[in-house]
């Protein structure tokens, strides 16, 4: 049985965890599957943007750490490479978290470059209570999501956040309905499809890139080399004719 299913829907490649005996748990299987189903997603010109999300209770219960062989290392770094190659995807991302994101499916719900909630969400580290160090550059993407005092609450201090707690925190843009979580999802990450594929994604990289400069000036020469590409693609040239067009038949 496939463990992971996408489906296209409006320019947006949803990309579904699919094992709900064991609450999505990210296992070597389903980790290979999730590289290939973004492999496969990106290779679709017609997609521009990915939708994550669990089929069942869970939205990802962790990693199944059973299965790390001889090698822990190794073992470990082969279950990491399901979220990181969601992490590392230059197609924009958003978590539709629909149930208990933990441990490992927290790292996967970090690694969208956006995360909207469900009310049956549940965003816990849990890995204190495992007695594991954290892994996957867990308390380095919740620092950049959510911030020093959040990280420290949820990771050092136990304290585990529904949807509305990981909205009020900035963990999530919003939480919403559980019976609306993906609609919602595809709808947003539906608006950054619509824009030329490679625009979108220049710009993404350039909000992770500007977020570790300095000054202003910096930031201002970072856009301004891509602002300068773009200015030069048909695209531009099309819509801005068509915007044109639009004022002047109001007038």
């Amino acid at each position: 049985m496939a463990q992971v299913h996408i489906e296209g829907r409006n320019g947006v490649g949803v990309l579904t965890l699919d094992d709900p005996a064991r609450r999505n748990a990210l296992s070597m299987e389903l980790c290979a599957a999730m590289v290939a189903a973004v492999d496969e997603l990106e290779a679709d010109s017609s997609i521009g943007a990915l939708v994550v999300t669990g089929n069942g209770p869970a939205f990802c219960a962790g990693a199944d750490l059973s299965q790390l062989g001889d090698s822990r290392r190794d073992g470990l770094l082969a279950i990491y490479e399901g979220f990181l190659r969601v992490a590392r995807s230059p197609l924009p991302a958003i978590a539709a978290v629909n149930g208990a994101a933990v441990g490992a499916g927290m790292n996967l719900a970090l690694g969208c470059d956006l995360r909207l909630a469900g009310t049956s969400a549940r965003f816990d580290t849990r890995f204190l209570d495992l007695a594991i160090h954290p892994g996957g550059g867990h308390t380095w993407m919740f620092q950049r999501a959510a911030g020093l005092q959040a990280t420290m609450a949820a990771v050092v201090f136990g304290q585990a956040l529904d949807g509305a707690e990981a909205e009020r925190v900035g963990l999530a843009w919003r939480c919403v309905a559980d019976d609306e979580l993906v609609d919602v999802a595809v709808a947003m990450a539906a608006r950054a499809a619509s824009a030329p594929r490679e625009l979108t994604q220049r710009v993404r990289q350039t909000i992770l890139d500007v977020a570790a400069v300095e000054h202003h000036d910096e930031a201002v020469e970072r856009e301004l080399t891509d602002q300068l590409w773009s200015m030069d693609q048909p695209e531009f040239a099309e819509r801005l004719a068509a915007l044109q067009q639009r004022i002047r038949s109001t007038d």
